[in-house]
C-alpha cells in the first residue's frame, strides 16, 4: 500500500488539475476559454492551476493572435502524459486494493 501511495503525483492532488489533464489528454490543443467553461472556473482560478501544471512542465502553452484577438491554448507534454498515466495507474491500484 505504501509503495502505491508514493506513486501518486502531488501535482494532480486537486480535482481541477485532474479535470484539466483529462480534457487535454483527449484533445490536441484546448483553448483557455474552453477549459474555463467546461470546468466552470473563473479566469484566476483556472490560471493558477494552469501555472502549477506548467511549472511541472506537464502542459505546453501556445499564445497567438486569431485575427486581432489573443488566443491561448494548451496541450499535454510527453512528461505530463507519462506522469498523469502513472498517477491514474496508482489510483486504480488503490481502488483494486480497497475492493479486495
Amino acid at each position: 500500500m505504501k509503495e502505491i501511495l508514493t506513486k501518486l503525483n502531488q501535482a494532480f492532488d486537486h480535482r481541477v488539475r485532474l479535470g484539466i489533464m483529462s480534457i487535454l489528454l483527449v484533445n490536441e490543443w484546448v483553448e483557455f476559454n474552453t477549459l474555463k467553461d467546461t470546468l466552470g472556473l473563473t479566469d484566476g482560478r483556472l490560471a493558477s492551476h494552469i501555472k502549477a501544471l506548467e511549472k511541472e512542465q506537464f502542459i505546453e502553452v501556445r499564445k497567438r493572435f486569431v485575427g486581432r484577438k489573443p488566443n491561448t491554448a494548451y496541450r499535454v507534454t510527453d512528461a505530463g502524459n507519462k506522469a498523469f498515466q502513472g498517477h491514474l495507474d496508482a489510483l486504480e491500484k488503490l481502488l483494486d486494493n480497497a475492493r479486495e
